[in-house]
């Protein structure tokens, strides 16, 4: 299929053989109905769930009722070695605490301060495929590498080059890489007190980068109290006090805060990047669009470039539909309660998809195609409205979705407006969730300068 989507496994298949489909792949393990249902209902010795396709639903757990439906203390069985305890994996008063801090860093006019580093890491990423040009490259790689970038230049002004940014980089790709999103915890309702077994390679790597995020915030603090520190993400949200106690984040809770920056802000983005351009690769029309409004966009030089692009932002939107970093979300009922007439326990895990969300036949028109103009269509708002959850909703809706979107844009038309690429020999990449939605063998393709750039 084009674009390329997972198979999907039998509607019925014993608990033991979902546990082999689940540790392999999350995406395929899942029926092919869960594109029409709008509720699905999973019951086995470990654990009862439920998947939320109705929009009715997903406003109810989202926006409606959200502290009923905390995250699941399941979904921290795989990421506590290095989120720690971050705003990703909190619930409650310690969440709500978090927020407050975090959430001004990322309004928009600190989004629109923190363009210049974001524009440099672009012309950087541009330089670095530049002199490849002529060649197939591994775009994952690629859009890795750029993306780790902007949060190195956003988060502590230093490009990806500095010693302990590289070192970061290089042990966060060996956790990707060995590290799913949900591991067998998310499954088994293992007690606390019983060891977790995890992978060597994936402890060290934890280890690793949060020696190294010590060290740059350590640093920083120093530079804080000296009072020569730079105005960036980090030196904001470390000098921002909680309005309600006065306090800001000690030491250790910055830790784990910057180490959930590194992961949302920078694995998502390189998934999404790299689904982009093969994207507009596979589709060659939208591809010389994108090149086109890059053209008459100048070279970037302030944050209003942005609103010259709107097409290109639609392509990274379209992107994010078809592959969304993140594909699952998992809540847990605190009461017991009725899901369209069926009766939900407490301690139900309800499962939230915005892969099965974002392809499903009843909200979406043509929902496997890449459709860029869909988003500029009227017919199309309430699909928009109620069917697309890439940064979640409600009260824990990423802080960084308004980042993410112009650090896509951006990077998008800065590739795409000074090289073609295409799709090489070979079969379509296809899509698995590790960290993030990624491609199993990788996405290569070719690339050459463009006559006009």
């Amino acid at each position: 299929m084009i674009p390329p989507k997972p198979a999907s496994r039998a509607d019925r298949v014993s608990f033991w053989r979902y546990v082999r489909l689940f540790r392999q792949d999350i995406l395929s393990a899942q029926p092919e109905r869960l594109y029409r249902a709008r509720m699905a209902e999973f019951r086995t010795p470990f654990f009862h769930s439920f998947l939320c396709n109705d929009p009715a639903l997903i406003r109810h757990v989202l926006n409606e009722d959200p502290m009923a439906f905390p995250k699941s203390a399941r979904i921290r069985e795989g990421l506590s070695p290095l989120l720690g305890r971050s705003i990703f994996v909190t619930n409650g008063s310690i969440w709500a605490r978090q927020r407050r801090i975090i959430d001004p860093a990322f309004e928009q006019s600190r989004v629109k301060g923190a363009f210049p580093a974001m524009r440099a890491a672009a012309l950087a990423a541009r330089a670095r495929v530049g002199a490849r040009a002529g060649s197939v490259i591994e775009v994952e790689e690629e859009t890795s590498h750029a993306a780790a970038d902007v949060i190195f230049r956003t988060l502590f002004s230093i490009p990806i080059e500095d010693e302990i940014a590289w070192q970061v980089f290089g042990a966060f790709r060996d956790y990707q890489r060995s590290q799913p999103l949900l591991n067998i915890g998310a499954l088994l309702p293992l007690p606390q007190w019983l060891p977790r077994f995890r992978k060597r390679r994936t402890r060290a790597a934890a280890r690793v980068i949060r020696g190294l995020i010590t060290r740059l915030t350590e640093a920083r603090a120093e530079a804080i109290a000296a009072g020569d520190a730079p105005d960036d993400l980090a030196t904001r949200i470390m000098t921002t006090p909680d309005p309600e106690t006065g306090r800001g984040f000690t030491p250790a809770e910055m830790v784990d805060q910057i180490a959930i920056f590194f992961l949302a802000g920078h694995e998502t983005s390189a998934s999404a990047l790299a689904w982009a351009l093969w994207l507009l690769a596979a589709f060659p029309e939208a591809q010389a669009r994108v090149a086109a409004e890059a053209a008459g966009a100048g070279d970037f030089d302030d944050f209003a470039v942005l609103a010259r692009l709107p097409f290109t932002r639609d392509v990274f939107r379209e992107t994010l539909r078809l592959y969304p970093p993140v594909p699952m979300m998992v809540r847990e009922a605190t009461r017991a309660g009725r899901f369209r007439d069926r009766p939900v326990p407490e301690g139900a895990q309800i499962v939230l998809s915005p892969w099965h969300m974002h392809r499903h036949e009843r909200i979406w028109d043509n929902p496997d195609g890449f459709d860029p103009d869909r988003w500029s269509r009227r017919e199309n708002a309430r699909s928009a409205r109620e069917g697309f959850l890439p940064f979640s909703q409600g009260p824990r809706v990423c802080p960084g979705a308004g980042f993410a979107m112009a650090e896509g844009t951006l990077m998008l038309a800065a590739l795409v407006g000074a090289f073609a690429f295409s799709l090489p020999d070979g079969p379509p990449p296809v899509p698995v969730a590790h960290l993030t939605v990624r491609a199993a063998a990788g996405i290569p393709l070719r690339v050459s300068r463009r006559k006009s750039a």
